[in-house]
């Protein structure tokens, strides 16, 4: 089970906090086993700061604890509080990786939801980065595009694989879809076609704010008979 330390702390001397945890860091390269690491300013209180440590399990916390280079930044760590700090253990019960979820969210109504109501989920600042495109585009030619495909394909994506890390959601898909309108020019002749790819995305404040595009377009190409097989 995972678990995660939260050790809350003042102290007047942040600057000498912030080398102390980077000189732990470094000290401890390849045998430490935290998995992650924050630390936290009180907006109300700017010597009030939370550091939230999470570790694989509470076994892997305490081979972490019994390292001599942890002990002895403890030591140095509460010389620089201006109290002693507290510590809370905590068995992690749920963790919502909200961010993958919406990324799932989207591609699954990409090709049925209301444009206004899937577009809820991007920022107005949005970026666009799609290798069919000359130059990076914003919102409106991302909706544009949506709505595009939607008049040339009946389409559906199938999630097969996601990562997240900080800000980012990684996500392979497939893509299938029945030609059923003009697509660049190729008339419709109802072929059932199907393309693999990959996105990431970024997110900033719950919203999607900018996209990487990769896919087999090459492949559909072909499946709709313009490129030779």
């Amino acid at each position: 089970m995972t678990f995660v330390q939260l050790i809350d702390c003042r102290t007047s001397r942040i600057d000498e906090m912030n080398r102390l945890l980077d000189s732990w860091v470094e000290q401890t390269k390849g045998r430490r086993t935290a998995t992650h690491a924050r630390v936290g300013k009180d907006r109300s209180d700017a010597s009030h700061l939370i550091e939230i440590v999470e570790f694989p399990s509470y076994e892997e916390a305490m081979r972490n604890s019994n390292l001599p280079e942890t002990g002895r930044i403890f030591r140095e760590m509460v010389a620089l509080c201006d109290e002693t700090p507290t510590f809370t253990d905590l068995d992690v019960l749920r963790d919502e990786q909200l961010n993958r979820v919406m990324a799932r969210e989207f591609f699954e109504d990409l090709g049925r939801t209301d444009i206004d109501r899937l577009f809820e989920r991007v920022s107005d600042d949005y970026v666009d980065h799609d290798p069919a495109n000359p130059q990076d585009t914003g919102l409106r030619a991302a909706r544009d595009e949506v709505v595009g495909w939607r008049r040339a394909f009946d389409f559906s994506f199938r999630v097969d694989h996601q990562l997240a890390q900080d800000d980012m959601v990684c996500t392979r898909w497939t893509w299938q879809g029945r030609h059923k309108g003009d697509f660049l020019g190729i008339p419709a002749r109802g072929q059932e076609v199907t393309m693999t790819g990959m996105t990431w995305h970024r997110f900033r404040g719950g919203l999607i704010c900018e996209a990487w595009w990769q896919y087999d377009r090459a492949g559909l190409m072909q499946q709709l008979g313009v490129l030779g097989q």
